[in-house]
């Protein structure tokens, strides 16, 4: 599981979505990546996505609709899930969520 980076550049003013519920701030890695830490407050979220983004889970249990699927599948802390470019997803949860994205070009 992901706990530190090391050597990035912030970006101070956060992603606000779905007036407040959730928040992120954008990360760049020494070698460009783009990343965003955030957290999901209780909710139920439908996202679009430009480029594939691998979601890590740091805290907490979501449960999320990835694209083409019919089933709903939970994720906790530790786990993660891809979403490929150019798609939607839903996800929701109960509790407070926290994740990193990396996003894939």
């Amino acid at each position: 599981m992901i706990e530190k980076f090391e050597n990035v550049t912030a970006v101070a003013k956060a992603n606000v979505y779905f007036d407040g519920k959730v928040i992120s701030h954008t990360i760049f890695l020494p070698n460009g990546d783009r990343k965003t830490l955030g957290i999901f407050m209780p909710g139920d979220y439908e996202f679009g996505t430009g480029d594939a983004e691998i979601m890590d889970m740091t805290d907490g249990i979501a449960e999320v609709l990835l694209p083409g699927e019919t089933m709903w599948k939970k994720f906790k802390e530790g786990e993660a899930f891809n979403i490929p470019a150019n798609s939607k997803f839903r996800l929701k949860c109960a509790d407070i969520v926290q994740y990193v994205c990396s996003y894939i070009k």
